[in-house]
């Protein structure tokens, strides 16, 4: 582990913000820099002298946070890296119809191919993290989720359908390609056909479609307004 000491360059931003500052984002990715491997938050603590109770919960706290917005990504050993540094990207998903879809970088550049397995674990709004996998035949960049940061969708307006007893709901925004499971005890009195509107109580990932919970019942298919 390096030791070399380094100052953090916004202690006093962070001292005008905090009764008790805390380690400022830059300086906690210059310490993870320095030591070019991912680190856990108490060796992290430890390089940049966090003391007591409340400045552990506040770096927790900011960690936490880094990590919701696709700075940092913490490893199954719960050690944090960079994302820049791990040859990962953060962006945008934005689906397609066709049930593909792209990760729209945020620093920008050349957009990731999702294929349509990729995007059976996302949905269109979603903000995710993505890592360069290889490059398919028309010669894009494809990539692999890695993690969803931040999901974009809470509720969703669509029609209700009914197969086998099974009740889904598909989207009315067709860049939302997955069917939305609606268990039984979750239709509230909707019937097939009906446009409704659900809450996502259970977003997808490699094992499980959506489910949703239906909320408001808007109107019959082809009901005037409806069509």
């Amino acid at each position: 582990m390096s030791k070399k000491k380094i100052k953090d360059p916004h202690s006093i931003r962070e001292s005008e913000k905090y009764s008790n500052p805390i380690p400022s984002r830059e300086f906690i990715l210059e310490i993870l820099k320095q030591n070019n491997r991912p680190l856990t938050r108490r060796n992290i603590g430890k390089l940049i002298a966090v003391k007591g109770e409340e400045q552990t919960e506040a770096l927790r706290r900011r960690l936490r946070a880094m990590e919701r917005d696709g700075q940092l990504l913490r490893n199954r050993k719960n050690a944090y890296g960079i994302v820049s540094k791990m040859n990962l990207i953060t962006g945008r998903v934005m689906g397609h119809p066709d049930g593909y879809g792209f990760l729209i970088p945020d620093e920008g550049g050349e957009d990731l191919f999702l294929s349509d397995r990729e995007m059976r674990i996302v949905l269109h709004g979603d903000r995710a993290i993505a890592r360069i996998s290889g490059v398919d035949r028309r010669g894009r960049k494809e990539g692999t989720i890695v993690e969803v940061i931040k999901h974009g969708n809470e509720r969703i307006v669509g029609r209700l359908f009914a197969d086998a007893g099974i009740y889904y709901l598909i989207p009315n925004n067709r860049r939302i390609s997955q069917d939305i499971l609606i268990p039984p005890d979750r239709l509230h009195n909707a019937k097939e056909g009906q446009i409704v509107e659900i809450e996502i109580i259970a977003h997808p990932n490699r094992h499980r479609s959506p489910l949703g919970n239906v909320i408001n019942v808007l109107g019959d298919h082809m009901a005037p307004g409806m069509e």
